[in-house]
């Protein structure tokens, strides 16, 4: 299963079940736990494959800008301790 995403997986379970599959055989059919299934299906139940996509690149961007805030408040702040000469 390496290269599936968590919608595809959660799609693949619940078309398993909709075949006469009880859930949890299911589940366990397509190698994830039950907590992290039902996790997967309200993250991502109503979801499109891309959109999966784009909201995980979404994700990284926002993880990535708000260190670069980070680091330059961070920057910011030593400037002023040097202005004030607290150094």
């Amino acid at each position: 299963m390496g290269c599936w995403g968590a919608a595809d997986l959660t799609r693949t379970g619940i078309v398993l079940a909709s075949q006469g599959q009880n859930m949890v055989d299911a589940i366990r059919q397509i190698g994830v736990s039950e907590v992290t299934y039902y996790r997967w299906r309200q993250e991502f139940g109503g979801l499109k494959t891309e959109q999966v996509k784009r909201l995980k690149d979404l994700e990284l961007e926002n993880s990535r800008l708000r260190k670069a805030i980070s680091d330059l408040t961070l920057d910011k702040l030593i400037l002023q301790e040097a202005a004030r000469g607290n150094f």
